[in-house]
């Protein structure tokens, strides 16, 4: 069976960039990684990807006139490697709308909210500053939008008594991991595309993100 072949873009530690690895490894995830991009030379990812002899490549938006143009020279990189999915595991750049659209229904990205609520950064302390009784992330088609394409999958977790960012950041983190690989594994299934009405899984058209439940299925 064809493997689903995956370029990752990541700014950060690159613990869900580990979870995909992790899953491949250990044969829960028909996928390979081709390649791993980040726009921080020192990101962890990048450590990450070559442990694992996965290419990593570190491009400066530095060394670009504009967003699009540094836009621009990641897809271009990108593309080269032929992946049929580009996963956001932690890239903290928006992507220009000129890049998005033509790959429409083949960027991902993981958001560390429930959206459509908390957009944007600082997710965790705009869920304890609205009081909410659950958190948690959402995996959703990019778009245009900023966090606001169709919702594919989300992983719930509730706001404890005495939480902090931190310990809710951790909660929704350890959530996070199985979030991802479960929802790439049903891409690797091909049971899940962009259609022009939205999200369709198996062939129907979603009338809600699929929930993942505690064993870590989807509900």
């Amino acid at each position: 069976m064809r493997r689903l072949r995956l370029a990752v873009l990541a700014s950060g530690r690159g613990s869900n960039l580990q979870a995909i690895l992790d899953a491949i490894a250990g044969g829960r995830l028909a996928a390979e990684v081709a390649g791993v991009f980040s726009d921080r030379a020192s990101a962890q990812a990048l450590e990450r990807a070559q442990a694992a002899g996965v290419p990593a490549h570190a491009l400066s938006p530095r060394g670009f006139a504009s967003r699009a143009a540094f836009d621009d020279a990641l897809f271009a990189a990108v593309d080269a490697l032929g992946p049929d999915l580009v996963v956001c595991a932690g890239y903290m750049r928006l992507i220009d709308p000129g890049v998005i659209t033509p790959r429409a229904g083949r960027v991902i990205n993981i958001h560390p909210s429930l959206l459509p609520a908390f957009k944007g950064l600082h997710t965790h302390r705009q869920a304890l500053q609205a009081g909410v009784a659950e958190h948690g992330a959402s995996v959703h088609f990019v778009t245009a939008d900023l966090d606001g394409g169709p919702v594919i999958a989300q992983a719930r977790v509730p706001v404890l008594d005495g939480d902090d960012e931190h310990a809710l950041a951790s909660r929704v983190l350890a959530r996070e991991h199985p979030l991802l690989v479960e929802t790439l594994r049903l891409f690797a299934a091909g049971r899940v595309a962009l259609r022009e009405d939205g999200v369709h899984f198996d062939g129907r058209p979603l009338t809600a993100p699929l929930q993942l439940s505690c064993n870590d299925a989807f509900a």
